[in-house]
Parts: structure tokens; C-alpha cells; sequence
């Protein structure tokens, strides 16, 4: 059962004089890519201010926690939210003091003094290995200093953990951010109540990584295209050569399975009808176009070719809701970037020229989205990797059950 947000309550829900004064965690997620103590890019950060800004402005006393990398053993100063405060400073306009760590007596006197309208960062929460493992004394510890608790880290919502779950069994009201609220109505709504007729597209290099999603979208969609390197393993399932094309063995028989369902639904499962295939794995390799049916030996496919883009133009053409995760080929090289762009391209137009609701869920999909310029045509692009994955499975997101209902209730 998807966790929707429907009935969960944000913190636009809460009357602003419950706010005021408040002493209030909220849990973002800073997990910003770092060279050295350079942020390389700071969405994470700027997609939190809204939230945070919401807060400051009601005269809440705001304290900002998150975890920033995967911390072996304790402290390290490379995985220091150090440059977060800095950025996040800056957007605000206004100091953000960082906390020499999350709990203890120095963050509860940082946080007894600040005053309404203050923004204090927590030290990384993982430099404690009790965070992940949802330990009760130190969800505790963690809780002690506040009135209330905000989560707005989607990214990590698939984790019970301490700073996602644990506190809100002493912190209420315990509400969602913009953001988490955002990302719910968007995918959770797209996929339970989506306009149809509905598609997705289900990209990626394996099927053992995307059977789960694959099946869960099936049921709820009209229409699938399958892309990227799990595609000859539904070629092979269809008796076709692939040449020296990544495929999983293992799973020929599952993606069988998988177009028979979809025939038994009714469903329509959409594969290239063209590849692009190369020599050898490499930028510079030698490629031509084949049909799919023609891929020859010694030869792999890396992306589909022009006419696939053609066919995937026109099978979307009628679509109100699309959901696309995983890219179509091996965009990181330019000679195989065609068929994920076109894709992309595709959807773009389809928002803008169609006013069609398309979402972008999560990994590569959004990175190729980035790169494309067409970002911000889409509907909806998700922040969370394995969030936006779990979510499309129909799984239950920890982080979001454990927060209130609008009617007060956990």
C-alpha cells in the first residue's frame, strides 16, 4: 500500500501561531556531492530553503539535521556539514550556525539561546552508528532539546533511522516539508490517482534491479516502454539474437513472465524496434544502426536507434501521466545519448505543448535530464534515488508513516 500524502499532515496545515516560538527539527537532506569541501552542486540545499524559510518566518527557532555521506567510524572532518551551513547561509541570508555535534549538552545550550527566527545546523548525524540502527537512547538524545518535528528529506524517507523515524515517537506535532509533501503528491499521486491514459518508461542497464518497479507499474499503467541495457534481456526472452549485449541470463525466463502479463492485462509493453550497437564498450568505438532483429555477432547494443524514438513519440503521443526512471542508453557517451534524449525530448514536449503531468523519478534519469536543458519543462523531477524507486513499488516509506495524520493521529 502507497503511502500517500492525502491524509499526512504539512506544515502549511498547522495554524503559524503553533509554530511561533517553537523550538523545531527538521530533518533535510544535505547529502550534496563534495570535492574537498566544495559543494559541486547545491540542489539539495536549495530545494531545502523553502521549508526552512516557511519556519523562520513564523517566528520558529529552526534546527537544521541531515547526514552527509556514509561515515565509516565516528567523526570526519571530510564529511562535515561545515560547507552545508555555509551554503545553506548564504541562500537564507542570514548565519547558520553549525553545531559542534548532534546531541549532548553543547547542541541543547546552542539551541536554548538561539532565538525566534535562528537557523542552527546539527554536525553530521551519522558520525554515530546508533543513527542508522534507530537506536531508542540515542533517538532520544536526538529529541531532547525540541518542541516539534519537520521531515523534508524524500531522499531518505525509505529509512527508518533515527533522524527519519525515531524522533517522532517523542516530537508532535511530527509534519512533512514542502519538499517530502511535493515529491509524495507527485509520485505517490501519479501513480494511485494518475490521469490516463498513463505510461512509464522503465530504462537502466538490468532487470534483476528493476523487476520490482517493473511489475508494480504494469499493473497500474496503460502503457511501458522498456529501454536501456535490460532490453536484450527481453530480447533473448523473444528468441532473438543480441550479439555480445549485456543480458542476464538469470532473468530471461522473469522477462517472459513479464510480456505475459502484460498481454493477459492487456497492456502494452513497447521494446526498440532499432539499436544502436558498437564494436567494443567506448566512446570512440565504431557503431552502426541495426534492426533489432539484426543485431549481428561480436557486436553489443548501447542504445535504440532513431526509428525507436520515432515509434515512442507517437505510442506516447495520446498520454496524460508519464513517469520515466532509468535512462534508454549509455547517455554518459556521447555516441550513445540519442535514444535517452530523444526520450526526454519527448516528454518535454508532451508537458508543454499537452499540458501532460511528467515526472522524473529519481537516479540517472534526472542526471540526464540535467543534462539535456529540458528540465524544466518536466512536471515533476524527484530528489530521491532509492526513495522514488521504493515509492513506484508500492512500498510503504518509513519516514513518511511515522509522521502525524491531519487529524492528530500517528
Amino acid at each position: 500500500q502507497t503511502t500517500t500524502m492525502a491524509t499526512k499532515c504539512c506544515i502549511s496545515d498547522l495554524p503559524a501561531s503553533d509554530l511561533k516560538g517553537k523550538k523545531v527539527l527538521v530533518r533535510c537532506d544535505l547529502n550534496v556531492p563534495l570535492d574537498g569541501k566544495t559543494i559541486t552542486d547545491d540542489t539539495r540545499i536549495r530545494s531545502s530553503i523553502p521549508t526552512i524559510e516557511y519556519l523562520t518566518k513564523a517566528g520558529a527557532i529552526v534546527t537544521v539535521c541531515s547526514h552527509l555521506g556514509r561515515p565509516k567510524d565516528g567523526p570526519e572532518d571530510k564529511f562535515s556539514l561545515a560547507p552545508c551551513a555555509t551554503r545553506m547561509g548564504e541562500l537564507l541570508g542570514q548565519e547558520v550556525k553549525l553545531a559542534p555535534d548532534c546531541i549532548g549538552d553543547e547542541v541543547a545550550t546552542m539551541v536554548a539561546e538561539a532565538k525566534e527566527g535562528d537557523v542552527v545546523m546539527l554536525e553530521n548525524t551519522r558520525f554515530y552508528k546508533e543513527e542508522t540502527k534507530n537506536d531508542p537512547e540515542f533517538v532520544e538524545k536526538l529529541a531532547k532539546p525540541f518542541d516539534m518535528y519537520v521531515n523534508d528529506a524524500f531522499g531518505s524517507a525509505h529509512r527508518a533511522h533515527a533522524s527519519t523515524e525515531g524522533v517522532t515517537k517523542y516530537l508532535h506535532p511530527s509534519v512533512s516539508g514542502f519538499l517530502l509533501a511535493k515529491e509524495l503528491k507527485y509520485l505517490a499521486g501519479a501513480i494511485d490517482n494518475g490521469e490516463k491514459p498513463m505510461a512509464a518508461i522503465v530504462g537502466g542497464s538490468k532487470v534483476s534491479s528493476k523487476i520490482t518497479v517493473l511489475n508494480a507499474l504494469l499493473d497500474k499503467c496503460d502503457k511501458i516502454i522498456i529501454g536501456g541495457g535490460m532490453v536484450f534481456t527481453f530480447l533473448k526472452a523473444k528468441d532473438l539474437s543480441v550479439g555480445t549485449s549485456l543480458v542476464e541470463d538469470d532473468y530471461v525466463e522473469t522477462a517472459k513472465e513479464v510480456l505475459a502479463k502484460a498481454e493477459k492485462l492487456g497492456k502494452k509493453i513497447l521494446l526498440p524496434c532499432d539499436i544502436v550497437v558498437a564494436d567494443k564498450f567506448a566512446a570512440d568505438a565504431e557503431t552502426k544502426i541495426v534492426a533489432t532483429d539484426e543485431i549481428p555477432d561480436g557486436w553489443m547494443g548501447l542504445d535504440n536507434g532513431p526509428a525507436s524514438t520515432a515509434e515512442q513519440k507517437e505510442f506516447l503521443s495520446d498520454c496524460k501521466t508519464v513517469i520515466m526512471n532509468g535512462p534508454l542508453g549509455v547517455f554518459e557517451m556521447k555516441a550513445f545519448e540519442k535514444g535517452t534524449m530523444g526520450i526526454i525530448d519527448i516528454l518535454a514536449d508532451l508537458t508543454k505543448e499537452k499540458g501532460a503531468i511528467t515526472i522524473i523519478g529519481g537516479g540517472d534519469s534526472v542526471a540526464a535530464t540535467e543534462q539535456s536543458g529540458r528540465a524544466k519543462d518536466m512536471s515533476h523531477i524527484s530528489t530521491g534515488g532509492g526513495a522514488s524507486l521504493e515509492l513506484m513499488e508500492g512500498k510503504v516509506l518509513p519516514g513518511v508513516a511515522a509522521l502525524d495524520e491531519i487529524d492528530g493521529t500517528k
